[in-house]
């Protein structure tokens, strides 16, 4: 098995999981799926039970949100669910600093996904609104495009799903 990065991004609730978690299964007989997200309130809980009740048990699951490059996937199809989510971590942990938490982010990144692997990273696309007042949502927004036009050079196919429907942009 080679390399290749599939990114698939798109607006909350767009079938972007759906599309990766598709996609993976049709690559492997045993995927992985590595969740980046923590559950902090109920409203969380909600969504990962959602996401978990579509997996069956050829799924192994991961539970990281934010050492990535600490994980060896070689050989294996790997869905990482979701860059926005694994962002907010970071940007927590980095106090709020934009710059360092992408950075971080980066670096994880490309020791991640230095294995000979599949990595179907599923993220959000949330540039296209306007400028937010707030100081913080400006910063994670500025975190979340930088990182998503880093993984998307990385990557060897790209798709964004609008309404269920996906389109591959690269």
């Amino acid at each position: 098995m080679s390399r290749r990065i599939i990114m698939v991004t798109g607006g909350q609730r767009s079938g972007k999981s759906e599309f990766a978690e598709k996609t993976a299964r049709d690559l492997s007989d045993n995927p992985v799926y590595l969740a980046t997200s923590q559950i902090l309130d109920d409203e969380m809980r909600h969504r990962v039970e959602i996401h978990r009740s579509r997996r069956g048990d050829e799924w192994t699951t991961v539970e990281e949100p934010l050492h990535l490059g600490s994980i060896d996937m070689t050989n294996r199809v790997v869905l990482v669910d979701c860059v926005t989510m694994w962002a907010s971590n970071m940007l927590h942990i980095c106090e709020g600093d934009g710059q360092e938490a992408l950075k971080r982010m980066k670096e994880e990144f490309d020791r991640f996904t230095a294995h000979d692997a599949t990595y179907l990273i599923v993220t959000n696309e949330i540039g296209l609104g306007g400028t937010s007042a707030n100081k913080l949502q400006r910063t994670f927004t500025d975190l979340q495009g930088s990182i998503n036009r880093h993984i998307a050079s990385s990557a060897d196919d790209a798709y964004m799903l609008i309404s269920g429907i996906s389109m591959k942009i690269k």
